[in-house]
């Protein structure tokens, strides 16, 4: 008996795809134009024919000097937009020199305690041309307001200023745990977020709503786009909550997907996307700028999928993951370096990193006709079928009262985690291929040398933090982050006194604590 072949979500594939399975199949209806509402067929009516996408780098390590320089290279061989990795105790609203912070300085990308970092990191970057974007969630308030003022010490007015700050609490609580204030309190921020950059940085887009963390963690790309647009409803009920009106802060929304191997099934789910969300905005919230409908993302290639078995086969999963991305209609993207399943990418695996997606924009022929899938009989109806799994994933989290209530009840944890639990047995069971783990594998695999991070950057950065507090006006930075409490404490919005602190060159931490003295910390229901 032939037992058919399933994809990532666990949907059935037919080894061949007819007329017959797209009967009744309204093209103008489930497709439109691209550049035209539903948006099945891209965002932009000429897509990548007039410009490729922005070829971002993620890159950030160590020091600000350090991650300087390896921003000047990027750019030098032809990145358009810059993607900044900060190390954990940044992330999670602590100084380098706090007890808690001891062995993460610097590991995971790069420590910034004050606006001396930020300068440092951004020296010589023409601002105004660069796209800047952060990875960086529960602290992003913070950074976003120190590389205004970096760009307003180069003399850059904000208005010019673009990028995206990643800003997605939810996605926190739910995969990956960088977390600091408690769920409405977090909401509350990134409203203020939105509020503060309609006014002053318009260009920016204010959040990257992420199902890539989600992904990393397990979650099948149904999870993946379901409990992400589940997330993105929460914050614009947010945003409306706080008097936004929803033409006003939609367009600046963005999202941040993963891309695997499995490359079909990966284009079908960009396609059901970018339909789904345009509904959403429309009917839903009432949207009606063709700009807040629009779904733009941006993309990174699966890190989970890389092995640090036979590290080099991961260009060919990274070039395949990079074209499925294209295929699909991402505005950005971000190619993984071949060894970062073993540490930091050293500067030859950034370099062929990105000439990975110079060799298929420039190269191949996929920029030259705008989705090159549509009508195709598979693709079609794998798109539907993405889109009705979907759709009742995030009914199932409206069912228990939105992504918040849901988050509190463990519901999507548990759902991703049931599902990487059963990739982990097939990959276990041999019944899912990894080359180089379970199959083709070698005897002895090939000395690599993985880039170390120095532990004298820990010290180095504790010493500037102690230079930095002799140095500055520390009554004038403790009357800041009183009015930051008193804020905090009210309804106004927290970004201001926020940026009067930091100017004053109040650390992160102590920001972050300013605000943990008033809203408290999240302590997840299974902590105890």
């Amino acid at each position: 008996m032939h037992v058919p072949s399933h994809n990532e979500s666990g949907l059935p594939m037919r080894p061949v795809y007819d007329p017959s399975t797209l009967e009744g199949f309204d093209a103008d209806a489930r497709l439109g134009a691209p550049g035209r509402f539903p948006f099945t067929r891209g965002v932009y009516p000429s897509m990548y024919t007039g410009r490729p996408w922005t070829m971002r780098q993620y890159a950030g390590f160590g020091t600000a000097k350090e991650s300087n320089e390896r921003y000047h290279e990027l750019v030098g061989a032809g990145t358009g937009g810059l993607s900044v990795a900060f190390d954990l105790p940044t992330q999670m609203g602590y100084d380098s020199d706090e007890p808690i912070a001891r062995g993460e300085v610097g590991k995971v990308g790069v420590a910034i305690d004050s606006i001396d970092d930020m300068r440092t990191l951004f020296e010589g970057l023409p601002l105004e041309k660069v796209s800047t974007s952060m990875t960086i969630n529960a602290t992003a308030s913070a950074l976003l307001l120190l590389y205004q003022l970096v760009a307003a010490g180069q003399g850059v007015e904000s208005r010019l200023l673009t990028g995206t700050i990643q800003n997605d609490v939810l996605k926190e609580y739910i995969a990956r745990g960088t977390y600091i204030y408690p769920p409405q309190q977090s909401l509350r921020l990134i409203s203020d977020i939105f509020a503060y950059c309609h006014r002053e940085i318009p260009r920016w887009n204010t959040i990257s709503i992420s199902g890539y963390h989600m992904a990393e963690a397990g979650a099948t790309p149904v999870q993946e786009i379901a409990f992400t647009l589940a997330n993105a409803k929460e914050y614009v009920r947010t945003a409306i909550a706080a008097g936004l009106d929803v033409d006003d802060f939609a367009p600046r929304l963005s999202f941040f997907f993963v891309v695997r191997t499995t490359l079909l099934e990966e284009v079908a789910k960009f396609r059901a996307a970018r339909r789904i969300w345009s509904r959403i905005m429309r009917d839903e919230f009432g949207a009606k700028n063709p700009k807040s409908q629009m779904l733009r993302f941006h993309t990174q290639t699966a890190g989970v999928q890389l092995t640090a078995q036979q590290p080099e086969v991961n260009l060919v999963r990274v070039a395949l993951q990079g074209l499925g991305a294209v295929l699909g209609g991402t505005q950005s993207l971000h190619t993984n370096s071949y060894d970062e399943a073993i540490a930091l990418p050293t500067q030859k695996a950034a370099r062929l990193a990105l000439r990975t997606q110079q060799v298929i924009a420039y190269e191949t022929d996929v920029t030259k006709t705008v989705d090159p899938f549509a009508g195709s009989y598979f693709m079609e109806a794998t798109t539907d079928e993405l889109e009705a799994a979907i759709l009742e994933l995030i009914q199932a989290v409206d069912d228990r009262g939105g992504a918040v209530a849901a988050i509190e009840q463990g519901f999507q944890k548990s759902e991703i985690e049931r599902s990487a639990y059963r990739i982990a047995q097939e990959i276990d069971n041999r019944e899912r291929t990894v080359v180089g783990v379970n199959k083709f594998a070698l005897d002895e695999e090939e000395p690599y040398e993985p880039l170390r991070v120095d532990p004298q950057i820990e010290v180095d950065q504790c010493e500037r933090l102690a230079a930095l507090r002799k140095e500055r006006d520390n009554a004038a930075v403790e009357r800041a982050l009183d009015a930051l409490r008193s804020t905090a404490q009210g309804t106004g919005n927290v970004l201001l006194p926020m940026r009067e602190a930091l100017g004053l060159r109040a650390t992160v931490g102590e920001v972050s604590h300013a605000l943990r003295d008033v809203w408290g910390v999240h302590v997840p229901s299974d902590a105890f």
